[in-house]
């Protein structure tokens, strides 16, 4: 299913996208062991016009874009998953309520010159070990780099990283020799492939609207705030 969309993708070509995008190397996370918290970095660069850029460096659409990414899970799982939204935690659930993969505090945003940040804390859910409940985070961050020349296209640096998280199908014990490959060839290797696509994906700039709008009323650009740090209910 994974692979048919980066096939579908790849053949379109995305020539008329408004945005181009690369996605960097993965960079180096150190070696799953069988033990302590495992980490996962994905990273992209995107360009567009300045003036698109200009439009969307504003915290409304970092709220769309945190959006997006919870948008593409469903979209890329037929939407076999999907996300339960309450006013203090978001939910990723398989099929139903009954099925929940991972639960997370309402999201935390952060802004500055040439800063938009995102943070979902991760609570518990089937994918988390006992002792990594409460722990570990999933985060998008994102980094301007505008030019002075307005002919010139702006880029971004998107970074999606999930840190201190303490995997259920690794396992404890005897078994966590075996576990470590088992949840190496498959939840890692799926989480890679989704957020790879995820980062192709933003090349249409096609961010949906957020039915929270927590961040809506911020119609500045994001350099011309001061800091915020905000941890109301969004996506």
């Amino acid at each position: 299913m994974i692979w048919a969309y980066h096939r579908r993708n790849s053949a379109n070509g995305d020539a008329e996208a408004p945005a181009r995008v690369t996605v960097l190397p993965d960079p180096e996370t150190g070696p799953i062991t069988t033990s302590g918290a495992v980490k996962s970095v994905q990273e992209a660069k995107v360009e567009m016009p300045a003036d698109v850029y200009r439009q969307m460096w504003k915290p409304e659409y970092l709220e769309r874009l945190a959006r997006s990414y919870w948008a593409f899970l469903t979209n890329v799982s037929l939407g076999a998953i999907r996300v339960v939204y309450e006013p203090s935690s978001r939910t990723v659930v398989f099929i139903s309520r009954r099925l929940p993969l991972l639960r997370f505090r309402k999201p935390e945003y952060t802004t500055g010159p040439g800063l938009g940040q995102v943070t979902w804390r991760i609570e518990r859910g089937l994918l988390v070990a006992p002792n990594g409940r409460g722990q570990g985070m999933l985060r998008i961050t994102v980094r301007s780099d505008a030019p002075d020349d307005p002919s010139e296209d702006a880029c971004i640096h998107v970074r999606t990283e999930v840190s201190n998280f303490y995997p259920f199908l690794r396992g404890g014990g005897w078994f966590s020799r075996i576990g470590v490959r088992i949840y190496s060839a498959t939840q890692v290797r799926i989480h890679t492939w989704v957020t790879h696509g995820f980062l192709r994906s933003l090349a249409r700039l096609d961010l949906p609207r957020s039915p929270v709008g927590a961040l809506a009323a911020h119609g500045e650009e994001m350099d011309d705030l001061e800091s915020m740090q905000d941890g109301t209910a969004g996506n």
